[in-house]
């Protein structure tokens, strides 16, 4: 067993969702005793970080019920099965925002919640992106504005909160260390 290693030994499906599944994981630790893991299992999910020729920043405004607000995000949306990161990243960015770009640069990924979630999201990169001639039908259950700010336009909207999400502060924090 490697040092911080926990073995399953039972795994019980609570849910199964549209998005979500929630297992409880009964374990035993590197000391021998058992405890629990609530667990959400996801598909995994990507991020676009795209910025126009002038420089600005493409962002979404979207409802975000588990916060019961509007946030102001990057393109991002959940894998769909078998699908790859890049393919994702690149159809989540002209349903979301009607642009497309031929140049994707994968940034790096992170796990979002690692405490009780195995969801990956993969951060990709461009710089090169153009409107698309045919907009494309979004998701029926998604409402979205495109907004197009400046680094300091989004960084003021951090602060204000309405850019408050980790995926979106890091995109910004991945643009202010680009310029420098």
């Amino acid at each position: 067993m490697k040092k911080f290693e926990e073995k399953t030994y039972q795994t019980e499906t609570i849910y199964t969702g549209k998005i979500v599944q929630l297992d409880v994981d009964s374990v035993t630790l590197p000391d021998g005793h058992t405890s629990k893991r609530e667990l959400i299992r996801h598909p995994g999910a990507v991020a676009v970080i795209a910025t126009t020729q002038e420089g600005k920043l493409v962002l979404v405004e979207q409802y975000r019920k588990a916060m019961e607000k509007s946030i102001v995000e990057i393109p991002a949306g959940k894998l769909e099965p078998g699908e790859e990161p890049k393919a994702c990243a690149m159809r989540e960015l002209e349903e979301e925002t009607g642009y497309t770009t031929e140049d994707l640069e994968l940034v790096t990924s992170f796990y979002t919640s690692p405490g009780f979630a195995d969801e990956l999201v993969y951060v990709y990169f461009t710089d090169h992106i153009k409107p698309m001639d045919i907009q494309p039908d979004g998701d029926e259950d998604e409402f979205v504005e495109v907004m197009e700010l400046t680094l300091d336009e989004a960084v003021q909207l951090e602060k204000d909160q309405r850019i408050h999400d980790a995926k979106t502060a890091y995109a910004l924090l991945y643009l202010q260390l680009k310029q420098k």
